[in-house]
């Protein structure tokens, strides 16, 4: 498996974000949840153009003649139409006998596009997998929503997954649609297209935004995280046949330093067995799984050979696991 990841150049700490908010308190934030710093994307620049660049920084390791399929993840498309994959084919000078395909979804879609590219290879239909995960929520903020604009930053990363070192193993995988409305952009699609006259409205405490940005429930995704992940990761750790103390390690989705410590606690999962990587790039929602997992790699927190669960939870509802060796 080859990953690697892309973070924009431009950046803002939580002390440039106070000048924002002066009533904000960054310190008691950063404490809580983690995050010091995350990055974001310019004006004119798109989910695609960082996904290209992490794709471009993987594939300088493999040769691109050889992918002949291509999957993107990503909630922030350049266009309704063509698929982002398809232009993202033709920037990467990728043969022409390649698969490309987008799908929309979260906080979930690393692991989700795991099992794509793991039923894609064990049917024969591909033997090169490029899978790109790349989100730019900065995109659907609003200036004043003070609480998201502090955990969401934007970034993308790339995995190129093949038959020959494919350490894929059984997936558990959910959806409850029920709760879509707990985390969505209301308007700008054809249900209810944007709308130039739209209202703004508080939410929380001080924390502006529209139908026509994010709306996130804060405390309702976070009962959803607590009640449905401890028995996901128990019901993943089953489907591959392992007891949780076999597994080496465990990277979930990055959403905030006080949420992964309640879980780890919960699951009961030793700390030095459990990532938290979060500080300098916040909740970069599907591509949080690979760019703390190629971090691990590269501080040897997990080597070759180790088992490690991968743990998806968001936007849907949707959560999923699996278990990858390395």
């Amino acid at each position: 498996m080859i990953l690697e990841y892309y973070l924009p150049q431009q950046s803002q700490s939580n002390i440039e974000l106070a000048k924002i908010f002066p009533d904000w308190d960054h310190q008691t934030f950063e404490q809580k949840v983690g995050i010091k710093n995350r990055h974001i994307v310019e004006v004119n620049e798109t989910a695609l153009d960082i996904g290209e660049k992490s794709a471009i920084k993987a594939l300088a390791h493999f040769d691109k003649e050889k992918i002949d399929f291509v999957l993107l993840c990503t909630q922030s498309s350049d266009y309704f139409l063509p698929t982002s994959a398809c232009i993202l084919q033709d920037r990467l000078g990728l043969n022409k006998n390649c698969g490309a395909l987008d799908y929309n979804l979260g906080c979930s879609g690393y692991v989700y596009g795991l099992a794509l590219a793991k039923g894609l290879l064990a049917s024969g239909i591909a033997h090169n997998v490029l899978l790109v995960v790349a989100e730019t929520y900065s995109k659907h903020l609003h200036p004043g929503d003070r609480v998201n604009r502090a955990i969401f930053g934007d970034g993308a990363a790339a995995t190129i997954v093949n038959n020959e070192d494919l350490g894929i193993g059984e997936f558990s995988l959910n959806t409850d649609g029920s709760g879509a409305k707990e985390l969505i952009v209301r308007n700008g699609a054809f249900r209810t297209p944007k709308d130039k006259d739209v209202k703004d409205y508080e939410y929380g405490t001080g924390n502006i935004t529209s139908d026509n940005h994010l709306y996130m429930n804060g405390p309702s995704i976070f009962n959803f995280t607590i009640t449905k992940i401890p028995a996901l990761v128990r019901e993943c750790a089953k489907k591959n046949e392992m007891e949780l103390r076999e597994v080496d390690y465990f990277i979930f989705h990055q959403a905030n330093q006080f949420m992964l410590e309640y879980l780890r606690k919960k699951i009961k999962i030793e700390p030095s067995k459990f990532c938290i990587e979060l500080s300098d790039t916040g909740n970069t929602v599907s591509a949080t799984i690979p760019i703390a997992l190629k971090k691990a790699i590269d501080k040897g927190a997990v080597i070759k050979g180790n088992k490690i669960m991968l743990v998806g939870f968001g936007v849907g509802l949707s959560w999923g696991a699996t278990i990858i060796t390395l």
